[in-house]
């Protein structure tokens, strides 16, 4: 076995660790849900069409910016969604425009979402993250499951599944509510994660 190929055998045990499977897998089955080229992703991604197949074929093991993750996150909730069979093709291509228009988790738009509200702008002109930051620009509430992909993004950037679930592990016994939430947030998938942010927080759907 050449060294490539030992790379790439060793970059795909990582994505399995930090991703829960294979970025090639996962990024497969969204391109065909979707009906999208590998192209068309890689710029709702905010990434080069080359990058996008450097970690599918796992020639790179981490997507090393959190606004990248962030809207992986969001089109995988979008290819999840029960009523997707349902979208016209405007309507996914409206909603993908939306996810590719969205920033990186943040500890600062963290905090915007867990006080019920989300700020777009600033000097920098950082746009808020999650699928709210245009209705959200008069100070709208925040949706709990661009809530959620908040912290499931800002988790996953510092730390892998294997090592969330470590550190659950570690505290479940004496702090069971929080090792629940770090497994939830960081090992979950966004919906179960929306629905336990909207039940800790008494947000609803339908704002």
């Amino acid at each position: 076995m050449g060294v490539a190929a030992e790379t790439v055998v060793r970059n795909r045990a990582l994505q399995a660790e930090w991703y829960g499977e294979p970025l090639g897998e996962r990024i497969r089955r969204l391109l065909d849900r979707l009906g999208l080229s590998q192209s068309g992703l890689a710029g709702v991604l905010g990434l080069s069409a080359p990058m996008l197949s450097q970690l599918m074929s796992a020639q790179r093991a981490k997507i090393s910016n959190p606004a990248v993750l962030h809207r992986l996150l969001a089109v995988e909730e979008l290819a999840a969604d029960p009523g997707f069979e349902a979208m016209a093709a405007g309507e996914v291509e409206e909603r993908l425009r939306e996810i590719g228009a969205e920033a990186a988790a943040t500890t600062a738009g963290l905090r915007a979402a867990t006080s019920g509200r989300i700020a777009v702008g600033g000097a920098s002109g950082e746009r808020a993250a999650g699928g709210a930051a245009r209705r959200a620009a008069d100070g709208a509430p925040v949706p709990p499951e661009a809530a959620a992909r908040l912290v499931q993004a800002l988790l996953r950037e510092v730390a892998s599944a294997a090592e969330i679930e470590a550190a659950a592990a570690l505290i479940g016994d004496r702090f069971p509510e929080l090792a629940d939430l770090l497994r939830v947030y960081g090992n979950g998938r966004t919906g179960e994660a929306a629905a336990h942010y909207a039940r800790t927080t008494g947000s609803a759907r339908g704002y």
